[in-house]
């Protein structure tokens, strides 16, 4: 079921879906992995979230790909707690998991605290997808989709090397 705003205005994402809302505990878990490099709360989180999956065999994709950070960010935290998501998804799916084909080019600011226009020009062109994606129909994860901007940019650079289809799921859904 479409949300108002992409009845108005169709997102460049075939899908969106997200199991949770962000809300605690889940929460406070997404910011212990996210800020404090606790690994142990993204394997619950990941072991949480496989619970809800569909079974594989419902799951029309060639390939998942986690939403990439940029360079300085991942100095930063040591790792990208989407992937981290990601890798048991995959698994369980049975599906590849693309890395390396999809690459944050230029670093954004946090998205946090931004309006949503802000967010959206924050990640204008951050993303570059490479075009051996070309006819591949995609799963984009993220950790936590807020209005979906970055994953409507993220989506944009896959649509734009000829990605058959994207759809994008994040652990939780945040806002109203």
């Amino acid at each position: 079921i479409a949300c108002g705003r992409c009845l108005r205005r169709e997102p460049p994402f075939a899908s969106a879906w997200a199991p949770f809302r962000y809300a605690a505990p889940l929460d406070l878990l997404v910011q212990r992995l996210k800020f404090s490099a606790d690994l142990a709360a993204g394997r619950v989180l990941s072991e949480l979230w496989q619970t809800h999956l569909p079974p594989p065999d419902r799951v029309q994709a060639d390939a998942l790909l986690a939403v990439p950070l940029a360079r300085a960010r991942m100095a930063e935290r040591g790792f990208n707690q989407a992937l981290e998501l990601a890798r048991p998804l995959a698994s369980q799916l049975r599906l590849p998991l693309h890395r390396g084909l999809l690459q944050r080019v230029r670093a954004t600011d946090p998205q946090s605290g931004l309006t949503r226009t802000d967010r959206r020009r924050n990640v204008r062109g951050a993303f570059r997808a490479d075009p051996r994606l070309r006819g591949q129909r995609l799963i984009v994860v993220d950790d936590v989709m807020t209005t979906g901007e970055t994953l409507a940019a993220v989506s944009r650079a896959l649509r734009r090397v000829g990605a058959a289809r994207v759809e994008v799921w994040a652990l939780a859904r945040a806002g109203r």
